[in-house]
């Protein structure tokens, strides 16, 4: 029986690496079986590991935003497979130049890259067949930017949301204001029923955090325009 309709256009896995546990992605174009890792931090044998095992071919880089356990790695891989690196926003390149020095206090590797292809709001990049769309979103850092598959229904977040809490914003350039605005006029937009990959921990929805969030629920906010209360 042929399947190859019955497979959904994206899948993805959840690698966790360096010390802090954050999460890269791997992404894959189930038709061409070529993908992408978000944010690549660390470990990255392990990540190479987890393509191999998927069998996918890697062939870009994706950043979020320039904090170490996110992109620390980055460069180092992107030479190692021979492919580009697009994102994050150039107003983390603050961030990604002092990679080396973050490294060393938080006892990561660290390398100083030059992405490919910085990336704005309404850009789109391209794994295998997919295409994502950009959303800068910054607050965490004034950089950061999401990734979203429209037709999958998800979102990679980085470190704006989690499941219960939102990014920090007392990091040099950080801008609390900035963080809720991005959340509440780029991510609730696409939907409740969005299920976003966090930097770190568990999986949500969007949805579930317009509910639930101490931060930024709609009862929190005081908003009574969301379908969710």
């Amino acid at each position: 029986m042929d399947t190859t309709n019955t497979l959904p256009p994206l899948r993805a896995a959840i690698v966790p690496v360096t010390p802090l546990e954050q999460n890269c992605t791997l992404l894959w174009c189930t038709k061409t079986m070529r993908g992408a890792f978000v944010d690549p931090g660390g470990d990255l044998d392990r990540l190479k590991a987890a393509a191999a095992q998927h069998g996918v071919t890697i062939e870009k880089i994706l950043v979020t935003h320039g904090h170490i356990d996110h992109c620390g790695q980055a460069g180092t891989l992107a030479q190692e497979l021979g492919v580009p690196i697009e994102g994050p926003h150039e107003a983390d390149r603050f961030w990604i130049a002092r990679l080396e020095d973050d490294g060393r206090s938080y006892g990561i590797d660290g390398k100083v890259f030059e992405p490919d292809r910085w990336l704005v709001q309404g850009d789109t990049v391209q794994v295998g067949e997919l295409t994502l769309d950009v959303l800068h979103c910054p607050g965490h850092t004034p950089g950061h930017v999401v990734f979203y598959h429209a037709p999958s229904h998800l979102a990679i977040v980085g470190d704006v949301l989690f499941q219960g809490s939102i990014g920090r914003t007392d990091f040099p350039m950080g801008n609390h204001q900035d963080l809720i605005d991005a959340i509440t006029g780029r991510l609730w937009p696409l939907g409740n029923d969005t299920a976003f990959v966090p930097g770190h921990g568990p999986m949500s929805t969007f949805g579930h955090e317009r509910a639930t969030n101490g931060f930024v629920a709609d009862r929190v906010l005081g908003r009574r325009d969301g379908a969710v209360l």
